[in-house]
């Protein structure tokens, strides 16, 4: 690789799907005031990134083409720019790209000292860089918005989680169940097993007809849902849902914030609420933590290297993997 130029993967205009992938040679970025650039060990993919790509952001992102997808990211820090004070050069981290410039699946990349953790030495690149988007999703969720404490104090609460196999579905159990909960989560046949291992009090084949309908198989009710799936109305969760039970919505379309709206008109005690994550470094240490003390674990789907970009981003697409699919430089 010359000095100045680094291998990435890019768009040029919405739609495409893993066809409408770029390998390039294009510059290496600068960091600028307050970043850190960053030789990657890993990227994870999330939805997040193809549906940028498939326009359904529009007209907020991306900012501009041509577009480097990705924002989950880990590697070594190799330059840092004015201010920055925590890292230095040769500082193991993981970060989380600027999802309005992307720049995730390339050989460097940049990110902002406040969006960036060290990584402790006993956690793998690829352990903790499925931590930044659906890591801080899952623990928000369950801290900000269904209000569980996870030091395990606080009265019992009956959580749902739904789509409990995928990348937020993973962390979600396992975060969950260092509260004081009990725990249901759906996920397809092959994967109940491991949901299980993972602490799931009780799971449920979504493609049954129990799944379907989300009972709780010892007939609780649920004091929240970290609605993890697409595609399941309203009607299905409410009669579920204990008297104030929320149904945390992280994929939140138009007609959940309508949902929202609508029942903060009624007075409705059962809410849906979309959640938007709000990335914070103290939150991403907190989760690294517990990986290191291996309270918390991250489950692989798949690994790629950057050269077979679309074949990871093709995976992500078909919906069905279990965990994180990982891109390699």
């Amino acid at each position: 690789m010359a000095k100045n130029v680094m291998h990435a993967v890019q768009y040029d205009g919405y739609g495409g799907g893993p066809s409408g992938l770029k390998h390039v040679e294009i510059s290496i970025p600068n960091p600028i005031k307050d970043e850190v650039l960053l030789k990657l060990e890993a990227a994870s993919l999330n939805p997040f990134d193809w549906k940028v790509q498939k326009g359904m952001l529009w007209p907020l992102l991306p900012r501009r083409f041509p577009h480097i997808p990705g924002t989950d990211v880990a590697g070594e820090v190799v330059q840092v720019g004015p201010g920055v004070k925590k890292f230095k050069a040769g500082d193991k981290v993981v970060a989380m790209v600027n999802p309005l410039n992307g720049g995730g699946l390339a050989e460097l990349a940049v990110t902002k000292e406040s969006l960036t953790a060290a990584r402790p030495p006993e956690v793998s690149a690829a352990s903790a860089v499925g931590l930044p988007v659906a890591g801080l999703t899952a623990h928000q969720a369950l801290i900000q918005s269904a209000g569980i404490k996870l030091d395990g104090s606080g009265e019992q609460a009956n959580i749902l989680i739904t789509a409990a196999s995928g990348g937020v579905g993973l962390y979600a159990v396992q975060l969950a169940k260092l509260g004081n909960t009990h725990v249901t989560a759906t996920c397809g046949a092959r994967n109940l097993e491991l949901v299980k291992s993972l602490g799931a009090d009780e799971v449920i084949d979504y493609k049954t007809p129990e799944g379907a309908t989300l009972k709780s198989p010892s007939g609780r009710k649920y004091d929240a849902v970290i609605h993890c799936a697409t595609g399941i109305p309203w009607s299905t969760f409410e009669p579920n849902l204990s008297a104030n039970g929320k149904v945390i919505d992280i994929t939140p379309g138009l007609s959940a914030v309508a949902n929202f709206a609508l029942g903060k008109l009624t007075f409705s005690k059962k809410q849906l609420v979309p959640l938007l994550l709000s990335p914070k470094a103290q939150n991403l240490d907190y989760l690294l933590k517990l990986v290191r003390e291996g309270k918390l674990k991250t489950i692989i789907d798949s690994k790629y290297p950057l050269t077979k970009a679309e074949d990871a981003w093709a995976k992500s697409i078909d919906g069905h993997a279990t965990g994180k699919i990982i891109v390699e430089p």
